[in-house]
């Protein structure tokens, strides 16, 4: 027999020794995310990939919020956040601090997700764009990577949420793996 766990005996730290641990080399851009069950899903995600911080740009709403807590599940409070109008001017400081920013989206021109075991271990931005427009052009435009998550059915989108978790997944296994 295989018991499943409960939650105490998961071994969690607290939000205190999160906060101090060492994080994964990750930044998290949300660009004008308008549902706030996905913000409050990014911001359970981040925590769980353990990654260093979330910007909340444009309209992304920020915490403290209701429909943010309900999927956040606390993580509002272990993870460190910050709210920018401009993703562009975000992303221009980011580069200008070395930090190689990529943007999650289909163009002419990808990196697939598979492949990023393939990019040098350094610090990334992760930008995650609208649910209806996706990621600004400028920001497209000004991105070292744009990677694509490979698709096979019908429907050629995901969840921006969903898209975060395999995204993030990736990026920490080649990160813990170098």
């Amino acid at each position: 027999m295989n018991k499943k766990l409960k939650l105490w005996e998961l071994d969690r730290v607290s939000n205190e020794e999160f906060k101090e641990q060492e994080k994964f080399p990750i930044i998290v851009i949300l660009n004008d995310i308008r549902s706030l069950t996905n913000v409050g899903a990014f911001f359970r995600t981040c925590d769980s990939f353990n990654v260093e911080k979330i910007y909340l740009c444009g309209i992304t709403a920020t915490p403290p919020h209701r429909e943010i807590q309900k999927t956040a599940i606390g993580a509002t409070e272990s993870m460190i956040w910050e709210h920018r109008e401009s993703t562009i001017d975000l992303v221009n400081e980011l580069k200008n601090e070395n930090v190689k920013i990529c943007s999650i989206e289909q163009t002419e021109k990808t990196t697939l997700l598979q492949d990023v075991g393939q990019l040098p271990k350094q610090k990334y931005a992760l930008v995650f764009g609208n649910e209806v427009n996706g990621v600004d052009q400028d920001v497209i435009d000004a991105s070292d990577y744009i990677i694509e998550i490979p698709q096979f059915g019908t429907k050629h989108s995901l969840n921006v949420s969903v898209c975060a978790g395999i995204v993030m997944w990736e990026f920490v296994r080649m990160l813990e793996l170098k």
